[in-house]
């Protein structure tokens, strides 16, 4: 029975590391955007704004990205799927940039007022836990491990 219940796993297991894989060989390339972004006059003001906001303003405009984002990455994997590849996979990019980048800046000028919200701050909190699991089951992962390697491999070899 355990033998089956792994097997039955087996396909959850890998989408989970391919996901926390993705997300943790990409952090590097979207953070120093991240940084470039938050020392934006333009947008240290919008976060004073947003900052400024009661939480319920603030939970709302947290919504908007993904009302569009969301729905436009559907669009994109479909002209991907229908055999426009190059425009599908440009707009894929700006929509997750788009999303991740507003999103990241309006939760973080917010986050103060939107942690009141009892089951907000309890949804984050079991998020953050579910994450942090995540990541340490994948890294415990052969698949992880072997990943690992091959980009040190990559570093050493852009380093000579």
């Amino acid at each position: 029975m355990n033998r089956l219940l792994r097997l039955l796993r087996l396909p959850l297991d890998i989408v989970l590391t391919v996901l926390v894989l993705v997300d943790e060989a990409a952090r590097p390339l979207y953070r120093p955007l991240l940084r470039w972004v938050a020392g934006l006059r333009v947008m240290q003001r919008f976060e004073r704004w947003v900052a400024g906001l009661p939480r319920l303003a603030i939970l709302i405009l947290l919504a908007i990205p993904f009302c569009f984002a969301e729905p436009l990455k559907f669009v994109a994997l479909f002209w991907m799927a229908e055999g426009h590849a190059r425009t599908g996979l440009v707009t894929l990019v700006l929509a997750y940039l788009a999303s991740f980048v507003l999103v990241e800046r309006i939760y973080r000028a917010g986050e103060a007022k939107l942690m009141t919200y009892g089951w907000f701050a309890f949804l984050m909190v079991r998020l953050i836990a579910i994450r942090a699991t995540l990541i340490a089951w994948a890294r415990a992962t052969a698949i992880f491990r072997l990943v690992e390697r091959a980009r040190e491999r990559v570093r050493s070899w852009f380093g000579r």
